[in-house]
């Protein structure tokens, strides 16, 4: 049964306001645009037969098996294209796309997604990371119908992409300011819905 997006916000917790400490940033929508777009431009490049699978993954039947080995293929050059579309970002705009991708890590640690993605704490993890690499189509279908998942597919390097992007860049490991974790069962709410 594929749920409505907005499900998800009902089932997850979402950290408190802690009192003299502000609010936990959450990511903006303009940020949320941008790391969609640099997905997709990412991607771009990689022809027809990549983009194909892709957008078999989002209209496939619910739980049906998916051959994503073209993708898995696909991927060391993805990220490869990702960082240079990146490259010229300030540290500030780097930190922004990593509380994106960290929210949507962090939203997808479910059980119901864990269920079908299958691994241990790091390979669901990456698991979820390989979600958000395929785009927000993907994304989107995995948290409305957790059964759109494919079971132990990773993309581990995703998960801390822009905050290594930082590291590397800028010689600082970024602070989100989010509140929460990437790192699997950190969800707590999600795994008791």
């Amino acid at each position: 049964m594929r749920r409505p997006v907005s499900w998800l916000r009902a089932c997850c917790y979402y950290p408190p306001v802690v009192p003299g400490q502000g609010e936990f940033k959450i990511p903006e929508p303009a940020d949320e645009a941008r790391l969609w777009a640099l997905v997709e431009a990412a991607w771009a490049p990689l022809g027809p037969g990549v983009r194909q699978v892709r957008q078999e993954l989002v209209t496939r039947h619910p739980g049906s098996r998916a051959d994503i080995s073209i993708l898995e293929g696909a991927l060391p050059a993805f990220l490869d294209i990702l960082a240079g579309c990146s490259r010229g970002l300030s540290a500030d705009e780097l930190t922004r796309l990593d509380r994106v991708v960290e929210r949507k890590l962090w939203e997808l640690d479910r059980a119901d997604v864990h269920a079908v993605t299958g691994g241990s704490a790091d390979g669901f993890l990456y698991s979820r990371g390989f979600v958000v690499a395929m785009g927000r189509e993907f994304c989107d279908a995995v948290a409305g119908d957790p059964e759109m998942g494919v079971r132990y597919a990773e993309c581990e390097e995703m998960c801390y992409f822009f905050a290594h992007l930082c590291d590397d860049r800028f010689g600082e490991f970024p602070d989100t300011g989010s509140g929460i974790s990437r790192e699997s069962r950190s969800n707590l709410m999600a795994w008791i819905c």
